[in-house]
C-alpha cells in the first residue's frame, strides 16, 4: 500500500489542480497520486498557514531562513515566501514525487523556494540554520519520525528561532506539547479549531 511517506512513489501518476485562497491570495497547486492531501490543501495545513502568517507579522520577522518541514507539495513553504519574500525557503521530504512537485508550485505560483528529498534533515548541510521552522508532520510514519522532525530542527535552529507545529489531540498533540517544552523549554499554543492544535517553541540561547 503507498503512503505519502514512500521514499519513491510507484503508484500510477494521477495529476491533477487544487486552489487555494488565504489572507487574501490566490494560489494554485499541482498535485497527485501519493502525495499528503491530494484532493485540496488540508484543514491542518491551512491552520497553520494562517497562524504562521499572523505570529510572525506579529513577531516582525521579516527577513531570514525558513524550513519547511514534511514540506509535501511546497504548500507552507510556498505561502510563506509570497508573503515573506526577503525569507530564504529551504522545504524537504522523503517523498520524491512531492518534491518534484514542489518544486514545480514554487514556479507556478512566481516564487523562489528550494525542496530537496532528504529524510528529514540529512541533505541539507550542518551549516545551514533556520530562523523560522513550520510542520505538519507525519503522524503515520510513527511517533519516532515525528519526534526526530523536532530533534534534528532544534539543532539546526539559531538562537531566537521559533518552530511552528500542527497536530490533532487524537494524534499527538499532548505528545508533541511534552516533547516541545523539553527541548526548547517553552511551548505555547497559538489556536485550537477543529481539533487541531497550532504550536510554537522558540529556541533560546544556552
Amino acid at each position: 500500500m503507498a503512503h505519502y511517506f514512500d521514499e519513491v512513489p510507484d503508484t500510477k501518476t494521477d495529476r491533477r489542480m487544487i486552489d487555494y485562497r488565504v489572507d487574501g491570495t490566490n494560489f494554485t497547486f499541482v498535485t497527485d497520486s501519493s502525495v499528503f492531501s491530494r484532493s485540496e490543501v488540508d484543514f491542518g495545513s491551512s491552520l497553520l498557514i494562517e497562524e504562521l502568517i499572523r505570529d510572525c507579522r506579529e513577531d516582525g520577522r521579516g527577513s531570514g531562513d525558513f524550513l519547511d518541514l514534511g514540506c509535501g507539495v511546497g504548500v507552507v513553504g510556498i505561502v510563506f515566501k509570497y508573503k515573506f519574500m526577503r525569507f530564504e525557503v529551504t522545504g524537504v521530504d522523503l517523498n520524491s514525487r512531492a518534491v518534484s512537485l514542489a518544486n514545480e508550485n514554487a514556479s507556478k505560483n512566481g516564487v523562489k523556494a528550494r525542496f530537496v528529498q532528504s529524510d528529514v534533515l540529512d541533505k541539507i548541510p550542518d551549516s545551514v540554520q533556520f530562523d523560522v521552522v513550520a510542520t505538519n508532520p507525519p503522524v503515520r510514519a510513527g511517533k519516532a519520525t515525528v519526534f526526530r522532525f523536532y530533534d534534528e530542527a532544534y539543532a539546526r535552529m539559531k538562537d531566537g528561532a521559533a518552530i511552528y507545529v500542527v497536530l490533532q489531540r487524537k494524534q499527538g498533540a499532548p505528545s508533541t506539547e511534552k516533547k516541545l517544552n523539553e527541548l526548547f523549554g517553552n511551548c505555547e499554543t497559538l489556536a485550537i479549531k477543529g481539533g487541531y492544535r497550532v504550536m510554537k517553541a522558540v529556541k533560546r540561547g544556552e
